[in-house]
């Protein structure tokens, strides 16, 4: 393809994502009070350009931009002051783990698996995101696992914890045991 007609495409990717990005902004700024400046919007497409360089992917329609900005803006772990950084910062890793996953997990499947652990297992902390729970969930895609699909990736990192998770009936057992025996 000449750079022209690239140049081209890639401008008409952008209008297209821009405009997406701007009324799921006004959606999200009246319903939950998080909206993108003018400059922040432009930083995010830039930055989707830089992480699809840096992974190594293509994209022949728009961005994950505003799915995302649709799948995480009732976070309890985003606020305003850090709404961008975080959509950049996930946006980066969306499609570092479509690579990981070998292209295996549908744009759905990988956002509900990241909202779902940002939100449960993570308590908003992207980088135990990123460095723990996509990389098991990756790991064992890659190896065959098919799990997910059934639920469309809800559900799923139990079957993939290493950690012991809280358990109640153990903590009020253990309560009983001290106060009141």
């Amino acid at each position: 393809m000449d750079k022209a007609l690239y140049e081209l495409l890639s401008a008409n990717r952008d209008k297209a994502e821009l405009a997406a990005v701007n009324s799921c902004n006004e959606i999200i700024g009246r319903q939950f009070g998080l909206s993108l400046t003018r400059e922040e919007t432009a930083a995010l497409i830039a930055a989707k350009q830089e992480s699809l360089k840096k992974h190594q992917r293509v994209e022949f329609g728009r961005g994950i931009l505003d799915k995302l900005m649709f799948v995480f803006c009732n976070s309890q772990y985003i606020s305003r002051q850090d709404y961008a950084e975080t959509l950049a910062r996930l946006q980066d890793i969306f499609y570092a783990f479509k690579n990981e996953a070998q292209d295996r997990l549908t744009d759905e499947e990988l956002l509900t698996f990241m909202k779902e652990q940002f939100e449960t297992v993570c308590f908003g902390d992207v980088e135990y995101l990123e460095g723990t729970c996509l990389t098991r969930f990756s790991a064992a895609v890659r190896a065959g696992y098919r799990g997910y699909e059934a639920f469309g990736g809800k559900g799923e990192y139990e079957e993939l914890s290493e950690e012991q998770r809280w358990d109640s009936e153990l903590y009020t057992e253990a309560l009983r045991e001290l106060f009141w025996e």
